[in-house]
């Protein structure tokens, strides 16, 4: 998350502050006083960050990580490079969620943002832009032209809008970047916090959400829907996807091009979902996932495993298409 507009970054902090936040421990010393500067995914993470390796099924990642250091448990240590340190915990995601608080302690909980401003004070600084009434924008946003936003609509801090953009009205957007074209009908509420947070004996300790959501070219979002922002990575809707009413898409949730979502589908968070894929009205998708490209999911179906490209799936849980109509049609 370098360079990071929305949550500001407290760090960098010595190996042995974020040692001590995650009561972890080292398999060799090491200088206690080496920096660290921010938190990242695997794939992400530059030589002077902190990432996280929580299941042997990421091992392919890990082992070409970059990343200086790594909160990881004793099994899992051996899938890092020798140039990594290891910092070994009992609880991998909590101690994640403890050391993301640490560098981004404002992204543990949607904070009131202070700066809003009504629109009608703001006409001379978006010329090409259409208000509706009572909308609400805050520090730093970016509008392109030809853009409207409708009634009651709240556009918070550094948000960027792309050109010929249409928001409707009680649209609430944070944390988000929207390419040009995208259009987002009435009551949608896009870069909340998403549903992530870790047991830690009587309290639920919150998991911050340090990424944001990006809507590419030519996405539109239906009524009623919620887009949550990434925990570690963002949240992306690809170009020209379609996304009907009361769809939720969770946290780190990475959508491909010109798939269509229908009404009252769930996306579990970290699942990513190839182009030209169709869900069915209904469907749940578990979290952790992939599916490929040209996947066809039927409605009311439940994805508990992985698809490969060119499918087509229907029931709970879902099996092959065919095979999900000729067992129908055996139970008469």
């Amino acid at each position: 998350m370098s360079g990071n507009i929305f949550f500001k970054n407290r760090g960098p902090f010595s190996i042995r502050k974020i040692i001590d936040t995650c009561k972890g421990k080292t398999i060799f010393e090491l200088d206690g006083s080496i920096k660290i500067h921010n938190i990242a995914d695997l794939l992400g993470a530059k030589p002077h960050d902190i990432t996280f390796l929580n299941s042997a099924k990421y091992k392919k990642d890990s082992l070409s990580v970059k990343a200086r250091a790594c909160l990881t448990t004793k099994n899992l240590a051996k899938y890092l490079p020798e140039k990594c340190l290891k910092i070994i915990v009992e609880n991998v995601l909590l101690s994640l969620a403890k050391v993301s608080k640490l560098f981004y302690p404002e992204s543990d909980f949607d904070y009131l943002d202070q700066t809003l401003i009504f629109s009608k004070e703001l006409k001379d600084e978006y010329i090409n832009v259409k208000f509706g009434k009572n909308t609400l924008i805050g520090k730093n946003v970016q509008i392109g032209k030809n853009t409207t936003i409708g009634n009651n609509s709240i556009i918070e801090h550094d948000v960027k809008i792309g050109d010929n953009c249409s928001i409707g009205s009680f649209v609430v957007i944070k944390n988000s970047i929207l390419e040009n074209g995208v259009h987002i009908k009435d009551g949608v509420k896009i870069g909340s916090k998403g549903f992530g947070f870790i047991p830690d004996k009587l309290n639920n300790f919150r998991i911050p959400h340090i990424g944001k959501v990006l809507l590419k070219k030519g996405v539109e979002i239906g009524s009623g829907s919620t887009i949550d922002r990434g925990s570690i990575t963002d949240t992306v809707v690809g170009e020209n996807t379609f996304v009907d009413n009361l769809v939720q898409i969770a946290h780190n949730v990475k959508i491909g091009k010109n798939c269509m979502i229908v009404s009252q589908a769930g996306i579990a968070g970290s699942t990513v979902i190839g182009d030209n894929v169709v869900i069915g009205g209904q469907a749940g998708i578990s979290g952790h996932l992939k599916i490929g490209h040209n996947v066809k999911i039927g409605g009311n179906s439940g994805v508990i495993k992985d698809i490969p490209d060119n499918k087509k799936v229907m029931g709970y849980p879902s099996i092959d298409f065919k095979q999900f109509v000729k067992n129908w049609r055996s139970n008469g």
